[in-house]
């Protein structure tokens, strides 16, 4: 048993937090600390960041008409669960020089919910 538990651990360490269960709800609400920047709306204008209405499936720095940094159009990252992942986890450490002032988000459970949201709602 302990064994199984340390598999498990090492599973969801490994895959940051992908073995947890995902609520999109929850997610939501944690996207509240994003919407002072982005927008989920599929209609909105770009603010100071851009909107993230489609982001899953795109790649990094196109899709809308924001001004993004050149080293966001040059990281050649497509968003998925796994590159925002990594990204909302230290947004600096992913693509150095990009323009988001964001430290990044700790929890691996609080960004596999915002994921989710991202991925049920703004398709």
């Amino acid at each position: 048993m302990k064994t199984l538990i340390q598999g498990l651990v090492a599973v969801a360490l490994v895959n940051g937090g992908a073995a947890f269960a995902q609520d999109a709800t929850r997610g939501e609400k944690l996207f509240n600390e994003c919407a002072a920047c982005h927008s989920p709306d599929r209609a909105a204008k770009d603010t100071v960041g851009p909107s993230l209405h489609g982001v899953v499936g795109r790649k990094a720095g196109e899709g809308t008409e924001f001004r993004y940094s050149p080293a966001m159009k040059r990281s050649g990252i497509t968003w998925s669960s796994d590159t925002l992942n990594s990204f909302i986890s230290d947004p600096q450490k992913l693509v150095p020089g990009n323009r988001m002032p964001y430290s990044g988000l700790p929890e691996a459970k609080d960004r596999a919910d915002l994921i989710a949201y991202l991925q049920a709602t703004m398709k």
